[in-house]
């Protein structure tokens, strides 16, 4: 049967007190804080964040299908999860698809991709969904959204949780939209969005897959509902006569912030994350209708389970301490630049670096083993030509070699550029900026991983390539 094999989330470092952010305003402010992309982040470095999370070292070979979904995609015409894909080092014949304009975009790129193992299509399939969406300043979602990723594999081998059943209802109903030309989102009246949006379409498709199953409330383990607000979650909740105590998965919307698209799909991987064999997990997602899925836990290990956990995300985190740098890395206002790139960006170039650019492939020679990053056609120790094999370096962690704190070559609202020499396995060093970090604490010998970034616009396209952060434990409990 067809189900989750893996999962994994990706929350970003950077967190903003929701004080901090109402006391601009002089305006009362929503409890806990919201999590917020790096000035070098977007929605495609963080699914490629939570993709690796979810894969954790699994063959590539053995992926044949990429769903990605976002409401914001850097590109409008260009397929975004082509990208994700060369990042991700998957092979050039996989299925790729993006999803997007509807909150429910996630759900939906989950539903195709069951479809697509069970009638054959692929045979494992990641789902990935990610979303930073921006809010008019002094607004209450500019305090309530969040940003971050997670990613789902499906198939039929080792599976963790089954997909017991699934429903849908669909609505035209003008209550949350963003025109193309729109820089925040747009809502209407908060009774009518709440009422006759939210709460009657989230209730009618979770009464309608229950009814469907011939299960009640009182059957489901954990009900995992994401909400824009803790007191929708809870109000939900408790009229559908579910236990907010014990069965309802915690919102998140504290701690991190409703994070659009990717939070059905993050809430239901922290589920997996305590989930025992047997239980019935209930996932529902709103937006222009609902969607609902029923997965059942299986007694399978989870051999397979994401690297870092939830749990190490939300304990990991940097305070932002100004909304001046709030409003600079939401780019409602420009800094002022740092030392400008004197590389001329090209697209003939990135296409023809791609596999050390994007892949993160390295070159082994076949002679002296000598390992080389970006890919060297003559061997630097050897000299032997074009007798290598390629390694990539993405899944490997390494230790700081030597870093210098650059004061001047900074944004104003990051002004201290950490430029790092990091030495990988086999002696191959990477040199790279650091980024997720406080400078003041950066050290030789630290460990450090690779995390795929956007690094600078130029010639009308975004530039990526990769960073170095400080490596991330597993602090889940």
């Amino acid at each position: 049967m067809v189900g989750i094999v893996s999962y994994g989330t990706y929350i970003p470092t950077y967190r903003i007190d929701r004080k901090c952010i109402a006391d601009a305003w002089g305006r009362g402010a929503l409890k806990g804080e919201r999590s917020l992309a790096n000035n070098d982040e977007d929605s495609i470095t963080m699914a490629v964040a939570a993709g690796m999370n979810c894969l954790n070292g699994r063959a590539r070979e053995s992926i044949d299908g990429l769903n990605f979904a976002t409401t914001t995609p850097p590109y409008q015409e260009k397929m975004n999860a082509s990208l994700i894909s060369a990042a991700m080092d998957f092979g050039r014949e996989i299925s790729i698809t993006d999803f997007g304009y509807s909150l429910r975009s996630g759900v939906a790129a989950l539903k195709a991709a069951s479809h697509s193992v069970s009638c054959g299509a692929t045979t494992t399939h990641l789902v990935t969904a990610a979303d930073m969406r921006s809010a008019y300043p002094k607004s209450d979602e500019e305090q309530s959204f969040g940003d971050g990723a997670a990613a789902l594999l499906l198939g039929t081998d080792g599976v963790l949780a089954t997909i017991e059943g699934h429903c849908t209802l669909n609505s035209e109903i003008m209550d949350v939209w963003r025109k193309t030309d729109d820089p925040y989102i747009n809502m209407w009246e908060g009774r009518f969005v709440q009422n006759e949006g939210y709460i009657a379409h989230v209730k009618a498709v979770i009464r309608t897959l229950l009814e469907k199953q011939g299960l009640s409330p009182e059957n489901i383990d954990k009900l995992i509902l994401p909400a824009p607000t803790e007191q929708l979650f809870s109000k939900v909740v408790k009229s559908l006569g579910f236990n907010l105590e014990t069965q309802a998965q915690p919102s998140l919307l504290s701690q991190v912030g409703y994070c659009g698209t990717a939070h059905p799909l993050m809430m239901l991987c922290h589920a997996l994350e305590t989930a025992k064999p047997g239980e019935l997990l209930l996932l529902a997602a709103y937006g222009d209708g609902a969607d609902a899925f029923l997965f059942k836990v299986t007694d399978h290990p989870p051999q397979r389970h994401c690297a870092v956990r939830t749990e190490s995300f939300l304990k990991t985190k940097l305070m932002l301490p100004a909304y001046g740098r709030f409003l600079s890395y939401k780019e409602v206002v420009t800094p002022l630049p740092g030392e400008p790139f004197r590389l001329m960006p090209s697209a003939t170039a990135t296409w023809r670096e791609g596999d050390s650019m994007l892949r993160c492939h390295a070159s082994k020679c076949r002679a002296c083993g000598c390992v080389s990053f970006p890919i060297q056609r003559i061997c630097p120790q050897c000299r032997s030509k074009d007798d290598f094999d390629i390694t990539r370096l993405s899944d490997q962690k390494g230790k700081i070699f030597t870093f210098t704190r650059d004061n001047i070559a900074g944004r104003s609202d990051d002004p201290i550029v950490v430029q790092t020499v990091a030495e990988f396995d086999e002696g191959v060093r990477f040199y790279g900026l650091m980024t997720d970090c406080d400078p003041s604490q950066i050290e030789l010998d630290q460990m450090v991983e690779l995390t795929f970034r956007k690094f600078y616009d130029g010639a009308g396209f975004h530039n990526y390539f990769w960073k170095l952060r400080p490596a991330r434990e597993d602090k889940g409990e």
